[in-house]
Formats: structure tokens, sequence, C-alpha cells
């Protein structure tokens, strides 16, 4: 009720003194002089907070790029589907995605330990109870007893 008063008598009010003073609405105001600024100033201000957004979005894009990498790599190594999203967070960043180097020796030593596994001493080492010295000695052994009889063997 008060609001409604207010807007009555103050309307007619306003037309009685001839709008003598004139407010600015806090809307028209300028940016810079709300900050304390020169127009020039504030320009500056405003080029240089958007330089360094973009900055910021092109690392933010860098990483996931290199995320994306490392997911792909994993979900070839272990034969998974491919995930398109990957796919187009590395077109987008370009060439410029490179492995960290950390993860890039980690990534090297577990194709070290992967191809020693699938060799076949890599398999004898699985088996538990197994001395690989001696097994070496035996086949050694029997190299050179099949020498010996190849050596007494007439038809050799």
């Amino acid at each position: 009720m008060a609001f409604m008063v207010k807007h009555v008598v103050g309307g007619q009010l306003k037309n009685l003194t001839g709008g003598l003073t004139e407010e600015k609405p806090e809307a028209e105001k300028s940016d810079a002089a709300a900050q304390g600024m020169t127009q020039e100033e504030f320009e500056q201000y405003q080029q240089q907070l958007e330089e360094e957004k973009q900055e910021r979005e092109a690392h933010f894009a860098q990483k996931k790029a290199e995320r994306a990498t490392v997911r792909t790599h994993f979900r070839e190594k272990y034969r998974l589907p491919k995930n398109e999203v990957d796919e187009t967070q590395i077109q987008q960043a370009g060439d410029d995605v490179v492995l960290p180097t950390e993860l890039a020796k980690m990534i090297a030593e577990d194709n070290q330990e992967e191809t020693h596994k699938q060799s076949v001493l890599g398999q004898l080492s699985n088996i538990q109870n197994v001395d690989i010295d001696q097994l070496k000695d035996k086949a050694q052994a029997t190299l050179e007893d099949l020498k010996k009889q190849t050596e007494n063997c007439s038809l050799m």
C-alpha cells in the first residue's frame, strides 16, 4: 500500500518540480568510472583479461588432449573400444599433443616388462618352485650328451 502511495504521489511531485534534478541511473554509469579508471586504462585491462582467458583455455585444452592421449594409449593396449570424444579432443589440440616425459618413461617400462613376460624365460619365472639356473645347467648337460652321442655314432 505504501508503494502505491509513493508511486502516485512521487510521480505527481516530480512533475510539480519540473524535473530540476536529473539523476542518472546506476546502470548508465560507465564500468571504467565505477572501477576508478580512465576509459583507456579500462580497455587495456579488459584486453589483458581476455588474453589471459585465452591462454588459460589453450592450456586447459592441451591438458585435456594429453589426458585423452593417455586414455587412447591404454584403450589400444588393452584392446578396448575407441572413444570418439578423446579423438576429437586430440584433433582439436593439433599436433602439439605430447605425453609428459614421466608418463612416457612409465609406458616404456611397462612395454619392456610385457615383452619380458611374453618371452619363454619370462613365462618360466612365473611358475613357482622353478630354478632357472638349474634348468639352464640341465639343458647344457643334455646338449653336451647329445654331442658326445653323435660323435660316437657310426652313421653320422
